[in-house]
């Protein structure tokens, strides 16, 4: 924002002085109009009143200084100057006032999303408009703002895509994790469960994956209500995952009080070991359940293989749910073992109470 006393360029022709201050003029119109464009696509209440500051700011500091520009005879100091001192008293009262309450949120037009999008190209332009008017006078300083204008918008620009990369990256995060126990969701096990398929088919490395169900869970929501049933399901998810806490070990809830372990390089015997220890430390949760047996328990079935061979992991999944099915038969709160070929239950290592 400019203002202009003519005889302070000394040796300026008229005509020169009337462009300097239509410039100077134009220059504050343009902020004026950024300003109000700003304010009406702003979609949240503290941005509009940020904008709606700035725009009573800039319509009478344009206002003011155009009036000094055309008014002061002499050079800086003459009375009239002191009117671009109203101005910035406006914008202290306006910074102290109360915010307005937020209107009522508009829907988003295509021209507040143009708006929005274009801000940023106000600055490098506007130094390019100027660079590009003062070629003639200066050339260096015209090489300069072109340079600046470049490297802000440039600088700007990384500035967004790290900006978007890191807020990917997060919203990613969230679409993985369940909200409730805050283990891996169903879309990261499946994921991982075909990316670890696929590594243990190309290099031949063991491969073992865990089933795991809450034991008449129905009756524990039926009996205690789902808040408790809420409960009971974080308390179970962090147990289960501190059973499984290797580097590459993914642990999910696979769905409802169902959950899942993906046991990357896991041998059968480690497999059962974890498989095992899920289920003790479950059990020594003792949290009280309406179920036969008093408190919370756990099934667990169990596949592992060491050379797959099959297209996809879906045969993988199958025969750790048919252990699951049997370690259910054959009295629940134990684990059963599956062949990852034909499915068949082996007998569980130790049957819980």
């Amino acid at each position: 924002m400019h203002t202009f006393a003519s005889a302070s360029w000394s040796g300026a022709d008229a005509n020169g002085v009337v462009r300097l201050r239509l410039m100077f003029n134009i220059e504050n119109g343009f902020l004026l109009l950024f300003a109000l464009l700003r304010w009406h696509a702003a979609r949240d209440g503290a941005r509009r009143d940020v904008f709606r500051i700035l725009s009573l700011f800039a319509l009478v500091y344009a206002a003011v200084a155009a009036y000094v520009n055309h008014a002061s005879a002499s050079d800086y100091g003459d009375p009239v100057d002191l009117l671009i001192v109203a101005p910035f008293l406006l914008l202290l009262a306006l910074a102290r006032w109360p915010a307005v309450p937020a209107p009522r949120r508009r829907a988003d037009s295509p021209f507040c999303r143009c708006v929005r999008a274009a801000s940023a190209l106000v600055l490098p332009i506007t130094l390019l408009v100027v660079a590009g008017v003062v070629a003639r006078q200066n050339l260096g300083l015209a090489i300069a703002g072109f340079v600046a204008a470049t490297l802000g918008y440039g600088l700007r620009s990384v500035l967004m895509q790290l900006h978007a990369a890191r807020e990917r990256e997060r919203l990613d995060a969230l679409t993985r994790v369940d909200a409730l126990t805050q283990l891996a969701n169903r879309r990261h096990f499946d994921d991982a469960l075909h990316a670890e398929w696929n590594r243990a088919r190309r290099g031949g490395g063991a491969l073992a994956l865990l089933l795991v169900d809450i034991d008449h869970f129905k009756a524990f929501n039926d009996g205690l209500g789902h808040p408790a049933g809420d409960a009971c399901l974080r308390e179970v998810a962090r147990t289960l995952a501190a059973c499984a806490n290797r580097g590459g070990d993914v642990v999910a809830r696979y769905g409802g009080e169902e959950f899942a372990a993906i046991l990357p390089g896991a041998e059968p015997a480690d497999a059962l070991r974890v498989g095992e220890r899920m289920r003790a430390a479950v059990d020594a949760l003792a949290l009280a359940s309406p179920a036969p047996a008093g408190r919370v328990t756990v099934s667990v079935g169990v596949a592992t293989t060491d050379h797959p061979d099959a297209a996809d992991a879906a045969s993988f999944l199958q025969a750790a749910d048919a252990a699951l099915y049997a370690a259910k038969r054959t009295g629940r709160n134990r684990v059963a073992v599956a062949g990852a070929e034909d499915g068949s239950d082996a007998a569980p290592p130790r049957a819980g109470g």
